[in-house]
């Protein structure tokens, strides 16, 4: 069976590639171009056909391509973010929220069932303010993701500028604040995961997770041990962990494990992947560093069954690799690859 994989950048493009494990292969079946940055995809809730992606860009944009049987895309709308660089968006519902990094704000779109599916009022729900300790990257808001929980009923937006992560909640007329949760100074959270009751937040800045038993409001969150991303002191400065996953156990990977990407290694080998245990809530155990030969690993997304291999890239080359996971999860196996200029996100289709 050939599997088929979108691919956001840091180019011009949104590349579909082809993915036949029988045979190892890992192809670039077709790209579309979208404009500057499409560094993060989503599906449309309502046609699983239709990719939103975000047009990460001072004049930010949201675009919608509709793909054919083949996965070959053409634009079908375009609409503004409400912001600058809207590096994360969500589809919830009838609307896509958006976090638009540089203008520190969430902005919400209504969705249409039909071409261009994009409606045509962008609306900020929510204008953050604040500052961190980091005089380069943290002197106003930086929203990095927006993350559902829906057990919760919860957005989480991890704020990179100032050591937070917004909760919002939706109420009769939009989108409320109802509560943050507070980081080290300087740690700047980038990605959160949800396993178990427990929020895992991955700390740019600091190349940490931190966790938290996160219990439904008005119950406050739990601080429980913020870990390193790393099991050596980083030999760069410019080191920066990028994006953390829990993939849910299942029968044939019954132990949950967390799995981090670490950029900017100057190491010839590339950048890593660190698998952390998570089967005891109290401890974040450090089992396994992949070396990736991957520079500039940002994204990651598992995919297949029982979410058998994860993808992941490299924007500083050398493009994109498939990793079978082995050992019950606690490690990975590299298995195919393809070149493509600066890939960032993932979606298995």
């Amino acid at each position: 069976m050939v599997y088929h994989i979108l691919v956001g950048s840091y180019s011009n493009e949104i590349y579909t590639l082809a993915f036949d494990p029988d045979i190892s292969s890992l192809t670039l079946a077709s790209s579309v171009t979208v404009g500057y940055h499409p560094s993060w995809i989503e599906r449309h809730p309502g046609d699983p056909s239709v990719i939103l992606a975000g047009i990460e860009q001072a004049d930010g944009e949201i675009v919608a391509v509709k793909f054919d049987r083949d996965w070959r895309g053409k634009v079908a709308g375009r609409k503004t973010s409400g912001g600058s660089d809207p590096c994360t968006i969500l589809p919830l519902g009838d609307e896509l929220v958006i976090g638009n990094y540089s203008s520190g704000c969430v902005a919400a779109i209504p969705l249409a069932s039909d071409a261009p599916y994009l409606q045509e009022t962008t609306t900020v729900v929510q204008q953050f303010t604040g500052e961190g300790p980091d005089r380069v990257r943290q002197t106003m808001s930086h929203p990095h993701q927006v993350a559902w929980i829906s057990s919760l009923n919860e957005l989480f937006v991890p704020d990179l500028g100032t050591d937070k992560t917004h909760r919002l909640m939706k109420e009769v007329g939009g989108w409320v604040l109802a509560g943050d949760i507070q980081y080290k100074a300087g740690g700047g959270p980038r990605h959160v995961a949800f396993y178990n009751g427990v929020l895992y937040t991955l700390l740019e800045l600091s190349s940490e997770v931190a966790a938290h038993y996160l219990p439904p409001r008005p119950a406050e969150p739990t601080f429980i041990t913020c870990v390193s991303t790393m099991s050596a002191p980083a030999p760069s400065p410019d080191m920066l962990a990028a994006e953390i996953l829990v993939p849910k156990p299942n029968s044939q990977y019954p132990t949950p494990y967390l799995y981090v990407s670490n950029r900017n290694d100057p190491s010839p080998e590339g950048d890593t992947i660190a698998i952390f245990n998570v089967s005891k809530s109290e401890k974040l155990e450090l089992v396994a560093e992949v070396r990736t030969g991957l520079h500039h690993l940002r994204g990651m997304a598992f995919g297949g069954p029982d979410d058998r291999w994860l993808v992941a890239g490299g924007a500083h080359g050398p493009g994109v690799k498939v990793f079978e996971r082995t050992d019950g999860g606690k490690g990975l196996k590299e298995i195919a690859s393809v070149e493509v200029a600066a890939p960032t996100g993932f979606l298995w289709v």
